[in-house]
């Protein structure tokens, strides 16, 4: 029976993030180490050969399937953005630490959500709809290897809902540039939407 592969990949990294800042619909782009770093995966690494590339419309992903995918001309789903922080955008941990909800949300309560933001359950309730669609889509038109270039909250929390081995979301945590490969089977995604993590990404060059 004909399967379905879809490649996760992290978008680079940007300069606010890695300050420890909560970034998440703040269109910001690539740091320029964020760049240069891409640019060596791909010259080291293997990133999948693929049909399609879906990529959230923010900047740091856009500019990723540039780097990544230069070849191609991505689709962008609004739905793929990450998850929006509200008045939370822009603030450490630190910051954060006398919000009255702060800590309900960090420990993942599901109506909890930041002033103006999105809550945890309307941020799940959104991109399990778009992926669910994804893969929909990938079957009617028989697309059979694809590659989602997104943010880490979003890929996370899309393999602790629909990948095996089951694992919490910080299980599944990678670097910028880095992701999951998995496989749909029509037959288990149609039983249990549950798909097979069958490898990391990018994939070391061998040694010629």
């Amino acid at each position: 029976m004909k399967s379905y592969l879809i490649h996760f990949i992290r978008h680079g990294s940007v300069d606010e993030t890695l300050a420890g800042k909560y970034i998440g619909t703040t269109d910001v782009s690539l740091s320029e180490e964020g760049k240069e770093e891409l640019h060596k995966l791909k010259e080291l690494c293997d990133y999948p050969p693929t049909q399609v590339v879906f990529t959230s419309p923010l900047k740091r992903c856009t500019e990723t399937c540039q780097i990544l995918y230069p070849e191609i001309s991505p689709l962008s789903i609004a739905n793929l953005r990450e998850y929006s922080f509200g008045e939370w955008e822009g603030k450490t941990a630190e910051d954060l630490q006398t919000e009255p909800d702060f800590e309900r949300w960090l420990a993942g309560d599901y109506d909890a959500q930041p002033p103006h933001g999105e809550s945890n359950a309307d941020f799940l309730r959104r991109i399990c709809r778009m992926f669910e669609s994804i893969v929909e889509g990938l079957m009617k038109t028989g697309t059979t290897e694809s590659v989602i270039v997104t943010h880490g909250g979003v890929i996370t929390t899309l393999l602790a809902v629909y990948g095996l081995p089951q694992a919490k979301p910080f299980e599944w945590v990678m670097a910028n540039g880095n992701g999951y490969s998995l496989r749909v089977t029509p037959m288990l995604w149609q039983r249990d939407k549950v798909a097979e993590v069958y490898s990391r990404l990018p994939i070391l060059k061998e040694i010629e």
